[in-house]
């Protein structure tokens, strides 16, 4: 009898099934994958919804690291030593399933199998240039930028599959801590942002592709969105007559606009 070859390995096909050291997992959603502080045992692989990645300090406050698509690993805290543990929680925001890879056969498929091993290092490299711009993004650009930002990846603009314009369900609460502002502020440039046409919504977001050209083209109307068009006239009012009134009644007006704003 002729001998039985091997099928050649598949990445696709590995990332997708079960077998040795792999087993899939459902989720529904605000089911939690892994806890921060517990053992890291297994790195992740998402196949199907979305997830995100949060962080407790100290203190208690609890921030939103990162939103998660289909394709995305994480755990990988897993492949640093035998001891480490979780740095993130990992928790589903709709219903999803995961692929989980134990350290062993993660070791094993990595040493062996170089398909997959590219397809990690190439996932490793694309994050990490992912958290550099996140990092440029909070020095460097105003919630509002940051907002329109993150949109954008959650609808998966710049994907080879092509974008969503439908976003999974995110509070604003959520939004806030991803971006590093409040949910008041966020409430603020949502309704801005649907006033100018960039997005709908009602039950869910709807991304619109002038979002996107608005941010490419970075022509974000530089109207200071924090502050209210009655506050800046009655500026421009006070300093006009700051020239015919006192000077105790010009401090006067300054003060109660420094109280309204």
């Amino acid at each position: 009898m002729p001998e039985k070859r091997e099928r050649p390995f598949s990445t696709d096909r590995y990332l997708s099934t079960a077998g040795p050291g792999r087993t899939i997992i459902r989720l529904n959603a605000k089911q939690i994958f892994s806890i921060q502080g517990n053992p890291a045992d297994c790195l992740y692989y998402l196949q199907m919804g979305r997830a995100k990645l949060t962080i407790v300090s100290k203190g208690g406050k609890e921030a939103t690291v990162t939103l998660l698509a289909p394709g995305d690993f994480f755990g990988e805290e897993c492949m640093a030593g035998p001891n480490e543990l979780r740095t993130t929680s990992a928790t589903a925001v709709t219903v999803c399933v995961v692929l989980t890879i134990a350290c062993e056969e993660l070791t094993r498929v990595l040493h062996e199998e170089h398909a997959f091993s590219d397809l990690f290092v190439q996932f490793l490299a694309l994050r990490s240039r992912r958290t550099q711009a996140d990092l440029v993004d909070q020095l460097f650009n105003n919630s509002e930028r940051r907002l329109a930002r993150t949109l954008l990846m959650m609808a998966d603009y710049g994907n080879a599959s092509g974008p969503m314009s439908l976003i999974p369900p995110v509070t604003q609460e959520t939004l806030a801590d991803m971006i590093g502002t409040t949910r008041s502020r966020v409430s603020f440039f949502m309704n801005r942002f649907r006033k100018l046409g960039y997005i709908s919504y009602k039950n869910r977001i709807r991304i619109h592709k002038s979002l996107l050209m608005m941010v490419l083209e970075d022509r974000l109307p530089e109207q200071n969105a924090s502050r209210p068009k009655l506050l800046d006239v009655a500026v421009s009012h006070a300093q006009s007559v700051g020239h015919t009134q006192s000077p105790g009644h010009t401090r006067s007006i300054r003060r109660s606009l420094a109280k309204a704003s």
